[in-house]
Formats: structure tokens, sequence, C-alpha cells
């Protein structure tokens, strides 16, 4: 994550180098996943655990995630 586009290209070059075009595919797949796990719980509402929602408390609020309408009524 970052937004150095020349020093993501060079991550992303040493990664392929040490773990193959196919596992940088494979890689990027389980990312995928992840995000769209992510999505589907919070569009079904499923409430944060209490371990996430401590550690994410002040960034929620710093972002106003919690002012969200959804958020509320979850």
């Amino acid at each position: 994550m970052g937004d150095d586009n020349g020093v993501l290209a060079n991550w992303r070059q040493q990664l392929a180098e040490e773990i193959g075009g196919e596992g940088l595919v494979d890689a990027a797949a389980v990312i995928a996943m992840f995000n769209y796990a992510d999505r589907v719980a919070d569009a079904t509402g499923i409430p944060l655990d209490e371990m996430l929602d401590s550690t994410t408390r002040e960034i929620r609020s710093h972002l106003g995630i919690d002012n969200f309408k959804l958020a509320k009524s979850a």
C-alpha cells in the first residue's frame, strides 16, 4: 500500500522474482478474496468483533465511519 508508484513497482518486481508470476497471481487472488469477504460481511451487517472494534476505534472516529447511517443501525 502506498502512493509512490515507483516504490510499489519495485516491490511488485521483487515479489514476482521471489514467488514467480503464478505466485503473484495467487497472492493477488487471496487479497481480492479477503476484500470480497469483508465487503459481504459489511453489507450483511455483521458486527465487528471486540478486538477489531477496539483496534479500529480511533481511525473510525477520525474518518467519521461510525456516523454513517448503516453503522448506526448495526
